[in-house]
């Protein structure tokens, strides 16, 4: 499949928020709940959306990925030097698409987006109590930079050197 990945317009706002929605129905019914919704309705992430830190993964007409890209995070990153990185948030995949395929693509963009502004790392996070998630992002390349304790939230912080070719 080619997928078309795009920066989200402030109309599209809706569809990013729909793919996040449907990712916390999903999780949620493993009981591996991550966000909760009132964070991802159109209202609250519409600020993100029109400062362009969210994307769309496209499969002909069809929305079916999405995730945040941002230049800074004081929250789970404070600690690494800035202007370095480029850190990805909130993937999701529409359910009728899971499997790996729209993931691992919106994972090669963002690394090919951040090699593109000259960075040195792309950085993610996830909860430190999914192991089968943790070990997606290694087997694409991520290494485990640390895990840290977040208000309520106990993450594996990853990292992924962009001199290396994917």
């Amino acid at each position: 499949m080619n997928f078309v990945i795009t920066q989200a317009k402030s109309e599209e706002t809706y569809l990013v928020s729909e793919l996040l929605l449907e990712a916390i129905s999903w999780l949620d019914t493993q009981g591996m709940s991550l966000w909760r919704r009132d964070e991802v309705m159109p209202e609250k992430i519409q600020p993100d959306v029109d400062s362009g830190m969210f994307y769309l993964a496209w499969d002909r007409e069809q929305a079916v990925g999405t995730l945040k890209y941002q230049l800074e995070d004081e929250l789970f990153w404070s600690d690494v030097p800035k202007g370095e990185s480029a850190f990805i948030h909130k993937l999701a995949v529409r359910r009728s698409y899971s499997g790996g395929i729209v993931s691992y693509r919106l994972l090669q963009w963002a690394v090919e987006k951040s090699k593109s502004q000259g960075l040195k790392y792309l950085r993610l996070d996830c909860d430190a109590s999914r192991p089968k998630l943790c070990t997606i992002y290694e087997k694409f390349g991520f290494h485990k930079h640390s895990t840290k304790q977040v208000g309520a939230f106990y993450v594996a912080r990853f990292e992924y050197y962009l001199n290396k070719k994917l």
